[in-house]
């Protein structure tokens, strides 16, 4: 509509990013357009000669939008961290990165130890055998 058609001049800087916003508009060039965002609801609302002009933006697109940028963020992130770790990885000396065997499990003493123990004060003779290593019977 004519009537709502409006020219303002802006100086901006252009960044190379990816984001899900086409543009992002500062608090100098909210205020000549005298808009206020709603950003919970993406809705810009900004006086006109004809009442209030009201823009709104598709949730749907933005979800889609942020959920992608999202996901390039990550990645971006991920691919960053591993690039730090291999660089980390390749500082280790080698003789730190050798696996060691486990040594086999030792036998002791202690282990076949068989320990008896009563049941209740009772009756003495209700006793029970604990250890590690017990004949079944």
């Amino acid at each position: 509509m004519a009537s709502n058609y409006r020219i303002e001049h802006i100086n901006f800087y252009v960044a190379d990013f990816d984001t899900a916003y086409h543009a992002i508009l500062g608090r100098l060039a909210l205020a000549k357009f005298m808009a206020m965002p709603h950003y919970a609801y993406l809705v810009l609302k900004m006086p006109s000669p004809g009442g209030v002009l009201v823009l709104w933006a598709n949730l749907t697109i933005a979800y889609v939008c942020e959920t992608e940028s999202l996901a390039l963020a990550e990645a971006t992130d991920r691919s960053i961290q591993i690039a730090s770790v291999v660089t980390e990885a390749k500082m280790v000396p080698t003789k730190d990165m050798e696996i060691l065997e486990l040594e086999p499990p030792r036998a002791s003493a202690k282990s076949k130890e068989v320990k008896e123990v009563s049941l209740g004060l009772d009756d003495p003779s209700r006793t029970v055998k604990i250890g590690a290593h017990l004949d079944p019977k």
